[in-house]
């Protein structure tokens, strides 16, 4: 059973990584720029512009890679900072020292540990309450009660994500944070506690049907297995 788990789990999870990729995308730069008015614009923006598809296995070089805004492809126009995953993690090596490819790892602990607990508890609390004792809970329960839990962590986790996304473009802008704290202070001072909500919306309208579509994958490969 463990590795029908595991094997349910890390398929359901990149259902829900490919589903979620582009809502991240623009959550990421509304988090790190201020050349947006707002969702629509950044998605308008980043569609007239940019082939906005990036993969990496680590979240600094995911946002790296997101923050590029130079167009591709475009004769005269200024080449990418990064060519890809390999070329961005060469490079803030190079650049930054080892040090800089762990550049927010503490924000990214402490926005991922709290939530990811209010996570599945929420999504068990609503199938329990949804299904009458005894028997398995519907795919309808199973889409809600994995959206609603999707949503509810993201609720909890967006100001540490901010200060996440904040302390991994550090080193790009050649600015450097003391810490996590001293992040959230400067941003505070120069921006207002609003900034802490910057890509709210956008994380609760990605949460929903991305953690939706995940535990059904999930619920329904472990159920085809049994």
């Amino acid at each position: 059973m463990p590795v029908e788990e595991f094997v349910a789990g890390w398929i359901s999870g990149a259902v829900g990584l490919v589903l979620g990729h582009p809502f991240d995308t623009v959550k990421v730069r509304l988090q790190t720029q201020t050349a947006y008015r707002g969702i629509v614009d950044c998605v308008v923006k980043t569609y007239r512009h940019e082939s906005a598809c990036c993969l990496a296995p680590f979240d600094l070089v995911k946002v790296r890679l997101q923050n590029q805004t130079e167009p591709r492809a475009q004769l005269g126009s200024p080449p990418p900072r990064y060519r890809g995953p390999v070329h961005c993690v060469a490079s803030i090596f190079r650049e930054e020292g080892p040090r800089g490819l762990f550049r927010g790892a503490w924000a990214l602990m402490l926005r991922d540990t709290p939530p990811l607990g209010l996570y599945f508890v929420t999504y068990e609390w609503l199938c329990r309450q949804s299904t009458p004792d005894g028997q398995n809970p519907s795919s309808a329960t199973v889409l809600v009660a994995g959206g609603f839990a999707g949503t509810t962590s993201w609720m909890i986790a967006t100001p540490l994500d901010v200060i996440k996304s904040r302390m991994q473009m550090a080193g790009l802008k050649q600015r450097e944070y003391r810490g996590v704290l001293d992040c959230i202070v400067s941003s505070a001072r120069q921006e207002g506690l609003g900034v802490f909500f910057r890509g709210l919306t956008i994380n609760s309208a990605r949460a929903f049907p991305v953690n939706a579509v995940t535990f059904l994958s999930y619920e329904y490969l472990l159920h085809s297995w049994a």
